[in-house]
């Protein structure tokens, strides 16, 4: 099996809990599964898919260490997989979160680490090298990410009283699964900031999501799923689980993020227009089309994301059929294309340097411009105004420059 490679990983794994609901006298982390453990076989699927730094068991607060260490190492081909990492066993606290920030508290402390932490329970021994690669490839472009699975119950919301509070929309909740990737200072930022707000929370997920923002969701495995109860242990179960999912047809998203850049040269005798908006001023862009400066970026950005070419590839400046061209047509000739290969917009988002006029009178006409040539409601569209500060082309009343980034979303 080839290994997803990274420059520095540490993987946690969270053996802290009690068990009081699996009804054992041994704790499920340390009972007996495939070559050796339930702790063994979690920690095994990640040294097996990644080149870890950082191998750190978190393990119960009231616990010597031999215990945990005895149980990770049962399965012998363990012990070798780890010769590379680091390994720490951590005691935790009385809560999750607690453990986790004891245990990324000791990464941080023995040795310098700036790189992607996992974090993952060890009852849930059934995760897949697939959900391993897809979150430590989501988090490396977003930040922070966690596999879920949609709901297939309808969600409703019960007061204290028994009765049905709120009626949830199915289709917009997923149960999130771990393992959870995260970079790892500001996740340990995050939690250093949490440990004092008063709040107990019960994933990473919510301590980034309060201090740091988005995660992104990737795809997860029904057969992922966490030890709780007796039943949980039972192979056949996993086995018909594996054969659920197979005939499911849950379809990730697929999210592209693209960027454009455009500048041009500010002349007397032609138009100032931005966005598709007349704008009135004394010089306007120089170039083969109208010299929307803005609208070439918005179109790079789109035909970047969906990997389908620049605006040079599809109206090249030595075709005189461009030539004085409408860019706003240009926008939509190019995001028809984008759009039949299967690709949404969820936002643009814009930067216009330019030293003279003042943009913002006409702000929300160019941002409903915009909109309206890619059919999408407006407030996916957002257009800021930067000067040159005197500085530079720009600063001197000679240029005009553009930056898009665009978020694009797609049904595999």
């Amino acid at each position: 099996m080839s290994k997803l490679q990274k420059k520095q990983i540490a993987v946690v794994i969270v053996a802290g809990g009690m068990s009081a609901r699996i009804n054992s006298v041994q704790r499920k982390q340390y009972m007996p599964l495939k070559n050796g453990t339930v702790l063994s076989e979690s920690a095994k699927q990640f040294l097996q898919t990644l080149e870890c730094a950082f191998l750190a068991i978190a393990i119960p607060y009231d616990e010597d260490e031999p215990i945990a260490k005895n149980a990770l190492f049962a399965d012998k081909e363990v012990a070798q997989l780890c010769a590379p990492a680091h390994v720490l066993f951590v005691h935790g606290g009385t809560t999750r979160q607690q453990s986790v920030k004891n245990v990324l508290t000791a990464i941080a402390a023995a040795a310098p680490f700036d790189g992607t932490v996992f974090i993952h329970d060890a009852a849930r021994p059934f995760v897949t090298p697939k959900i391993i690669k897809d979150v430590a490839n989501a988090s490396a472009m977003y930040g922070a990410a966690a596999p879920a699975i949609p709901a297939t119950d309808t969600q409703k919301i019960v007061g204290k009283s028994g009765f049905i509070e709120t009626h949830l929309q199915r289709n917009a909740i997923a149960s999130i699964q771990t393992p959870q990737a995260f970079d790892f200072r500001r996740i340990f930022a995050a939690h250093q900031k949490a440990e004092h707000d008063g709040i107990t929370y019960t994933d990473d997920t919510e301590i980034w999501n309060k201090y740091e923002g988005d995660v992104m969701v990737v795809a997860g495995d029904i057969c992922n799923k966490k030890i709780t109860y007796p039943d949980d242990m039972n192979e056949t179960c996993h086995q018909h689980m594996q054969q659920f999912i197979n005939q499911q047809d849950f379809v990730p998203q697929r999210i592209a993020v693209g960027m454009g850049y455009d500048m041009h040269q500010l002349v007397e005798n032609r138009e100032l227009i931005i966005g598709g908006i007349i704008v009135p001023f004394e010089k306007g862009e120089a170039g083969h089309s109208d010299g929307d400066t803005l609208l070439h970026a918005i179109t790079d950005a789109l035909l970047g994301a969906a990997a389908l070419g620049d605006i040079g590839s599809f109206f090249p400046d030595t075709d005189a059929a461009w030539k004085d061209a409408d860019s706003l047509k240009l926008l939509k000739t190019a995001w028809e294309k984008v759009a039949a290969d299967g690709w949404q917009l969820l936002n643009l988002d814009c930067i216009v340097k330019l030293e003279k006029p003042k943009l913002l009178p006409y702000r929300e006409r160019i941002c409903a411009s915009i909109a309206s040539a890619l059919g999408v409601n407006q407030n996916r569209i957002f257009v800021k105004a930067k000067t040159g500060e005197k500085l530079g082309d720009v600063g001197a009343g000679r240029a005009i420059e553009a930056w898009c980034t665009c978020l694009l979303m797609h049904k595999e």
